[in-house]
């Protein structure tokens, strides 16, 4: 065999060897394009999560001054109804206004509570959304370092273990969708 049919062979046979390794190079450009679809989804669901704490605060703030102005109708009642009074039926009045005004306000309250919990809720749930899609990010990550280290040894070990992760990857950010 001479020299130019040897190098001949070998260039085949490095051919050969490119195209078996198509496969690998295109689960690596799978697994570029769901890290950055997972890492958008995780950054909504961590503003979501952001925005949703915001509301549960401000929603705990109204609730708390509700009940701070319920706490100081309930003190002028007592006030008004233990100090001497010049008229007795203004000061029945003004007692029964401000029981009504009490009345009022503890069925608000509690409306106003359920609010705050509600919200809450919703940032567990925005958190819990967030948290998976991290998960995911880091292993289709790993997935495509070590699908990478495919191309570098020509072992296809590391594409299979690549695939693995990929999987994982991809079955955690389906799960964050479920959810609820």
């Amino acid at each position: 065999m001479e020299p130019s049919e040897a190098q001949e062979l070998e260039e085949q046979h490095e051919k050969a060897r490119e195209s078996s390794l198509r496969p690998v190079s295109f689960t690596m450009s799978v697994f570029a394009v769901l890290v950055a679809i997972v890492t958008v989804l995780g950054h909504r669901a961590h503003t979501e999560s952001v925005l949703q704490q915001a509301r549960a605060t401000d929603q705990w703030n109204l609730y708390q001054a509700k009940k701070i102005r319920q706490y100081n109708t309930q003190l002028t009642i007592d006030l008004v109804t233990t100090l001497p009074v010049r008229d007795p039926a203004t000061e029945s009045k003004l007692v029964d206004t401000y029981k009504a005004h009490l009345a009022k306000w503890s069925g608000e309250l509690k409306q106003e509570q359920e609010k705050a919990l509600e919200l809450e809720h919703g940032v567990e749930k925005s958190e819990r959304h967030a948290a998976r899609f991290d998960l995911s990010e880091a292993l289709l990550e790993i997935a495509l370092v070590i699908t990478s280290i495919t191309l570098l040894t020509r072992q296809r070990a590391y594409w299979y273990l690549g695939l693995g992760f990929g999987a994982a990857g991809i079955c955690i950010a389906a799960w964050a969708f479920f959810i609820h």
